[in-house]
């Protein structure tokens, strides 16, 4: 019938498109199959490689003084929204600071808590011109505390041979600097002793 002869074409026609790898006499033997299974050809794609974003490095930043602290914002005033909002993180990391806590429960805490806005004093220093600097930590490095006191003075205090000492509601921790030579984002991961004596 016609409409056969038609439907043969088509199916023909189709074949030799759907798989133009294949021979007509390959295409006819398949024809004469009960079932066609027709080949998929996938296109290879090509990935496409990310690019990493480079920061700057630290030459590039000293250059850029993105750390520098401007003289007019060298005020201790500015500064104390700064230190209520860091009491505010340090009472909610210690579950409120309760009388019957364990203090060295909550010393473990402070040795690996943001110091960014907490409020110290130098007790102790092999150099004397150290000892009574009291302000809010602006910045913290690996071996400086940078300090803002209330008389709008920024000092740069070394941590290396100082005691500090940290008080919030009515507890008192002391930092040893010379135990604590680490950038702040390294201090979280770090175990502390708690135990035994320490010298400057």
């Amino acid at each position: 019938p016609q409409d056969s002869e038609k439907a043969k074409t088509f199916v023909h026609g189709f074949l030799k498109r759907s798989m133009p790898k294949m021979k007509d006499e390959a295409i006819q033997e398949m024809l004469t199959r009960k079932a066609v299974v027709l080949e998929h050809y996938q296109k290879k794609k090509t990935k496409q490689k990310r690019k990493k974003t480079k920061g700057f490095t630290a030459k590039q930043r000293r250059e850029l003084r993105l750390f520098e602290i401007e003289p007019e914002q060298q005020r201790y005033a500015i500064f104390l929204p700064l230190h209520e909002l860091w009491k505010q993180y340090i009472r909610d990391l210690c579950h409120g600071l309760k009388p019957d806590a364990q203090p060295h429960m909550i010393q473990g805490k402070l040795l690996k808590a943001d110091l960014h806005g907490a409020i110290v004093t130098v007790t102790k220093s092999k150099c004397p011109s150290y000892v009574g600097i009291t302000g809010i930590i602006l910045q913290e490095f690996k071996h400086v505390f940078k300090i803002i006191t209330k008389e709008d003075e920024l000092k740069v205090v070394p941590k290396l041979n100082n005691v500090f000492s940290l008080e919030l509601d009515g507890f008192i921790s002391y930092i040893y600097g010379s135990k604590f030579l680490l950038r702040a984002s390294e201090r979280s991961a770090k175990k502390f002793k708690l135990k035994g004596t320490i010298d400057l």
